[in-house]
């Protein structure tokens, strides 16, 4: 009998990572769920337990900041599972801000962790995925596809992801590798709880960006209100994990296909500008 397929998902402490590891050792692949705190593992080991599929996850550390934490890691799941059919690149971290009141330091480390940490761990994983032909999907964001107020360095980042994978995309296939990218909307999730924004301190400190950093909180609030649950969000990401010829770009909902499709019809930006101004007055 051949072994069963290893499917490697980063950022799986909480969230729509968590949500993935589970359904897909429910669909009977071996997962390899990571994280850069393996002490917060528990969660995804309960559920894992709920569902039957413990003797399926194998949770190791993995830092994508670290290129050291991620080869060490490839090397054990080669070791132990002889093969990688897939990487999921779901690792991220959100930050509210604009530029004029933040740091190039603070761009920089949404670049470092929501950009080059899934360059250097598709780089790393690339060998093995090409020996068994396999699958590269990376969860991006509405926001890799249009930028949204007070969230310059976390667009950017996706936008540069969505680039990155894009340019990837035909050149792997010549490999026998494909290449996905998955866009979310607004998902209940530790995500966002885990900014532990100080609202009254970002008002106080906002200055003149006040009025619209408050209108935009309150809009983000009552999206918030209305997200899928990281399960909903995952199913689409297995779909592309399991799928003969997945799609390249992926919506993980049908506000998300409406809100993406805006900017891909939107030649001169004024559609998108004309959206998101609606956000912060």
């Amino acid at each position: 009998m051949p072994s069963p397929k290893t499917v490697l998902i980063t950022g799986t402490s909480s969230g729509i990572g968590l949500a993935a590891a589970v359904t897909a050792a429910r669909a009977g692949w071996t997962t390899i769920a990571t994280m850069r705190d393996a002490a917060k593992a528990q969660p995804l080991l309960e559920a894992a337990a709920e569902h039957g599929v413990a003797d399926r996850i194998h949770v190791k550390h993995l830092d994508v900041v670290d290129a050291e934490s991620i080869a060490a890691c490839l090397d054990e799941v080669i070791a132990e599972h002889g093969r990688l059919d897939a990487l999921i690149n779901n690792a991220g971290a959100a930050q509210v801000g604009t530029i004029e009141q933040g740091s190039l330091d603070d761009v920089r480390a949404a670049m470092e962790v929501n950009f080059f940490g899934v360059v250097a761990t598709t780089r790393a994983a690339l060998p093995h995925l090409r020996a068994a032909r396999g699958r590269i999907i990376t969860v991006s964001s509405v926001g890799g596809a249009i930028g949204q107020p007070f969230n310059e360095a976390y667009c950017a980042a996706k936008f540069a992801v969505e680039g990155f994978m894009e340019s990837l995309a035909p050149v792997a296939a010549t490999v026998g590798v494909d290449v996905v990218v998955v866009e979310p909307g607004a998902v209940a999730s530790e995500f966002v709880t885990n900014l532990s924004l100080d609202v009254p301190a970002l008002l106080d400190a906002a200055g003149p960006y006040a009025p619209a950093l408050n209108a935009y909180i309150a809009r983000t609030q009552q999206s918030f209100g209305n997200a899928q649950s990281p399960a909903e969000a995952a199913a689409p990401i297995i779909e592309a994990l399991a799928g003969d010829r997945p799609a390249f770009r992926v919506q993980t909902s049908a506000w998300a296909r409406d809100f993406v499709g805006t900017k891909l019809t939107d030649l001169d930006g004024s559609a998108v500008q004309n959206l998101t101004s609606t956000w912060v007055r």
